[in-house]
């Protein structure tokens, strides 16, 4: 009796772990359908291509890494690395003005999609406007003759005497022609959706909106999306002034600078859509988080510069007779606060000027490069990468270098991974 109890429970125990593991099996199973797949890391591609022309400038690639986008004599260029050829051309409505056209351009990180703003002439800068006043608005006083009867001696004898009188009647006011005077310029927003690479199908160049406040003649000299908030934020510069542009794709558009101030970087949270600026007002120097109208002072070191925001950290540069000594992060908040802790990251001594440019890379790498070095710290250390090529480009999710060699009247263009 004993032992057939000891068999059954034996063969329980054995149904038991056989039922635990196939249902682990397929909970696992479950589990790789339903939820999102893991993070990969960012694309790169290895290949050459040859672009014609040799006058390129302004080179940018794609998300996908499968598309270049440049200007070539004032006309915006997007050529397809893999099929080596222009797929999309926009040209200046006039040859000869060069505020006109193309004013610049930028791919999104997330997807295949070129946003660029176009200027063109205001056909009719000058309108006039029929104005019509409001009714009953002018009177005038007209005397009219009434009937008055006399007394008389003879009561049978009526003599009718007419008297004036006081009647206000309206006077039409004849309507008046006003002149209205709007901006020389049109400046419009627009989106280049490019297919898959090897697909044969046109880009999809879409018209978003246009941009009455955008200052005729006026330059962009910095430009941040968020994607998170559908949110563009603008340095524009017009002569000696410069003003700095929030542009919400889907309603309106703000200007949030302040008086006297210069904007010399800025960086937009992928998180939260918080706008980070170098703002100079005088001899003051600042970086400042702006969150809608509200501004938040991240610090009040004179040397402190935003160099950029992944991943919830907020990358800071403390920069001495151009050079880059320290690197601080602080946390990307929904809430922002002044005055955060700062953490120091790495310490050292690099190039830090106008003609090199920084980013942040996916994997929360600083870089920092010319066209012939690029600096990389990543965790804290520090490795100088010589480039070749006559130019040389890194992708914004710092994974992939574009070497451009100029050849006869061709650029030769080769993709690999940057490896530090």
């Amino acid at each position: 009796m004993k032992k057939i109890v000891r068999i059954i429970l034996i063969w329980s125990l054995i149904s038991l772990l056989l039922q635990f593991g196939a249902y682990s099996l397929l909970n696992n199973q479950v589990q790789k359908v339903l939820a999102p797949p893991a993070p990969s890391g960012p694309i790169t591609l290895q290949l050459k291509a040859t672009i014609p022309g040799t006058d390129l400038t302004n080179i940018q690639i794609s998300y996908a890494k499968d598309y270049l986008a440049y200007s070539e004599n004032g006309t915006l260029k997007v050529f397809n690395l893999k099929k080596q050829t222009v797929v999309f051309e926009k040209e200046p409505p006039t040859p000869n003005d060069e505020t006109l056209g193309v004013l610049t351009y930028q791919w999104l990180p997330d997807r295949n999609t070129l946003l660029y703003f176009y200027a063109k002439k205001n056909p009719n800068p000058v309108t006039y406007v029929t104005v019509y006043p409001p009714k009953s608005k002018s009177q005038a006083s007209v005397q009219t003759p009434q009937p008055v009867e006399p007394k008389t001696e003879d009561p049978n004898q009526k003599t009718v005497k007419e008297v004036p009188k006081d009647v206000t009647k309206e006077v039409p006011v004849e309507p008046r022609i006003e002149k209205r005077y709007g901006n020389p310029q049109i400046t419009e927003l627009y989106s280049l959706d490019l297919p898959d690479s090897k697909e044969d199908v046109a880009p999809d160049n879409r018209f978003n909106r246009t941009i009455d406040q955008f200052p005729a003649g006026g330059e962009i000299e910095e430009w941040v999306d968020a994607t998170t908030t559908n949110l563009m934020y603008l340095t524009i510069k017009n002569g000696s002034a410069e003003q700095l542009m929030e542009i919400d794709i889907m309603k309106d558009i703000s200007t949030l600078s302040k008086a006297r101030e210069t904007i010399d970087n800025m960086a937009a949270s992928d998180r939260y859509g918080t706008l980070y600026i170098d703002s100079k007002v005088g001899d003051s120097r600042q970086v400042v988080a702006l969150n809608g109208t509200k501004r938040h002072v991240i610090s009040s070191n004179g040397n402190d510069r935003i160099l950029g925001i992944r991943d919830g950290k907020v990358y800071i540069g403390e920069v001495e007779n151009d050079m880059l000594v320290k690197i601080k992060t602080t946390t990307d908040l929904s809430e922002v606060k002044s005055n955060p802790s700062l953490t120091t990251e790495w310490k050292g001594s690099i190039p830090f000027n106008k003609n090199l440019r920084t980013l942040i890379g996916a994997k929360g790498q600083m870089v920092v490069y010319d066209h012939q070095t690029a600096y990389i710290i990543t965790a804290g250390q520090l490795k100088e990468v010589k480039l070749h090529g006559d130019e040389n480009y890194v992708s914004v999710d710092g994974a992939e270098l574009i070497q451009l060699t100029r050849n006869g009247t061709s650029t030769l263009a080769e993709l690999q991974a940057l490896e530090p």
